[in-house]
């Protein structure tokens, strides 16, 4: 077990506490005269409370002393063990995710001059915050970062358990308008960034939420390919699937050019990472929350993880122990006899 690590916000008060051993000397005050001592009947009963008495006195002027110190426990880290995942939520903030996500097989020029209907619909960013949101609150033993990306890597908030936190920094993401220009390769490097120099606590994940793929330098390529692999990350990639866009997978018919699409080239680099992978193709609100509920039940191996403990203040109860003195003291003053019939 342990110690219990102990503090004095104003340790100048305990330069009273001796004073507490005051009530455990014997005064004049205390003796009853009678005519003859040896009349009086021997009484262990009585001596035993009036010493309980004076020990719950000089307990009170203690308690007293240690509150007004500010007795309290500092705040302290403690290691837990849970089941779940150390998570850097990379989200795509370009303008495209601001465009509603349509149901699957229908196309975007139906919606075009159909205002109110569009209007009705859900973006894509919208509700891919709404999911994620949903997802963190249910997987409390998660410590869960988050990073936005457009043009540039916007990291938003550091590793924690803090729901609230969380939330509110999910909700931050869709303030303003997306860029148009997105930077993929730089956005995983800042997600990868918060597990440098980090202990190997658990399972670790960058889960990419994103509607399009990007082109790749060579020198980025080899830059991201150390770093996941030095951390030991594992990287999922939920691709919102546009209306009318190539998908991540191969079919039959697909021509050269295709097979170079952004997405698929990308998604070909991350299969070759020589790390955990896998990829969701999301082309409707349905599927989008299937592939994150599937990343729920998949991450949920032991994990260790440190706690902060807030400051514990024992003034209150210091108090309440010499304010539970003193009213045995004062019913005991009360029955207390004062001169011998």
């Amino acid at each position: 077990m342990a110690p219990i690590n102990l503090a004095f916000s104003e340790p100048a008060w305990l330069l009273a506490a001796p004073l507490a051993l005051l009530p455990l000397l014997r005064r004049d005050a205390d003796t009853v005269n009678y005519s003859w001592l040896a009349l009086v009947p021997h009484d262990p009963l009585s001596t035993a409370v009036g010493w309980l008495l004076r020990i719950v006195a000089a307990a009170v002027m203690l308690a007293i002393t240690l509150g007004l110190a500010g007795l309290h426990r500092p705040q302290v880290p403690v290691e837990r063990v849970g089941k779940g995942a150390e998570i850097v939520l990379l989200l795509d903030r370009s303008r495209s995710m601001d465009e509603p996500l349509l149901p699957k097989g229908t196309q975007p020029a139906l919606y075009s001059g159909r205002r109110g209907e569009s209007a009705d619909l859900e973006s894509k960013g919208r509700m891919a915050r709404r999911l994620l949101s949903e997802f963190s609150a249910s997987r409390p033993d998660d410590l869960l970062a988050l990073v936005l990306f457009s043009a540039s890597p916007i990291p938003v908030m550091a590793f924690t358990q803090k729901q609230d936190m969380i939330q509110g920094a999910i909700t931050a993401g869709g303030i303003g308008k997306g860029l148009s220009e997105t930077d993929m390769g730089r956005g995983l490097l800042a997600a990868a960034d918060f597990f440098d120099q980090r202990a190997y606590a658990g399972s670790r994940l960058i889960l990419l939420v994103s509607d399009g793929g990007a082109q790749l330098e060579p020198g980025m390529r080899e830059r991201l390919t150390t770093v996941l692999k030095r951390n030991r990350i594992g990287l999922y990639w939920i691709y919102i699937r546009s209306a009318g866009a190539r998908g991540l997978k191969a079919e039959a018919g697909d021509s050269e050019a295709m097979e170079s699409a952004p997405e698929r080239s990308l998604h070909h680099f991350f299969q070759g990472l020589g790390i955990p992978y896998r990829a969701y193709e999301a082309e409707d609100p349905e599927a989008l929350k299937q592939a994150i509920s599937d990343v729920g039940r998949l991450e949920n191996l032991p994990i260790q993880y440190q706690e902060m403990l807030p400051r514990f203040d024992f003034a209150t109860r210091c108090y309440a122990i010499a304010a539970a003195g003193c009213l045995l003291l004062f019913a005991a003053a009360l029955m207390r006899v004062r001169r011998w019939p």
